[in-house]
């Protein structure tokens, strides 16, 4: 055998035996063999998983009760906030890579050119990565509710106004209570 072969092992649970065939390894990667909706769905789900875990780290350091970062409870909001946006997202892609796989399935399954024994049917994968993607949208969404709007913008400071005209002076002046 050459360098170029490479000796693949697959398993055939029903037969219960191994199967030894030699396939040509032309130089190319593994990724590049697959349909680009595998490898785009693959995309998604690294890109997911690297914004769910960066929106841990900042929902964590955005929260109220953590002594982490700065203590002013207005910018402790913002990066909560920031989070609960990266939570959406990482859900959101995830849901568009489960859902793009899974509507190629179907459309594999209803093809006709496809045999009957190369035809994949919706996995529990698929359930699952639906199921996360929905607790992870509505986990984000919770987040960036979650904080009410005068958190957002702080806390205003107004100063006292003075009266604009003569009469508005008079009528305060009629309306003080005597010491």
């Amino acid at each position: 055998m050459t360098k170029k072969q490479v000796v693949l092992c697959t398993f055939t649970q029903a037969t219960k035996f191994s199967l030894f065939t030699l396939h040509e390894f032309m130089g190319r990667s593994a990724t590049s063999n697959m349909a680009v909706h595998i490898q785009t769905c693959r995309a998604l789900m690294v890109v997911s998983v690297l914004l769910g875990l960066i929106g841990i780290i900042i929902s964590v350091v955005g929260m109220k009760c953590t002594k982490v970062g700065d203590n002013n409870p207005t910018v402790k909001t913002r990066i909560a906030v920031t989070g609960g946006a990266l939570f959406l997202f990482a859900g959101l892609c995830t849901l568009v890579s489960v859902s793009w796989y899974a509507t190629q399935v179907s459309y594999q399954f209803f093809n006709p050119n496809t045999p009957a024994n190369a035809r994949y049917e919706f996995g529990s994968a698929l359930f699952v990565g639906w199921a996360a993607a929905s607790l992870t949208v509505l986990g984000g969404s919770l987040l960036c509710c979650s904080c009410s709007k005068e958190d957002m913008q702080g806390q205003q400071y107004y100063r006292q106004s003075q009266p604009s005209t003569a009469r508005e002076a008079e009528l305060l002046s009629e309306t003080s209570f005597p010491d």
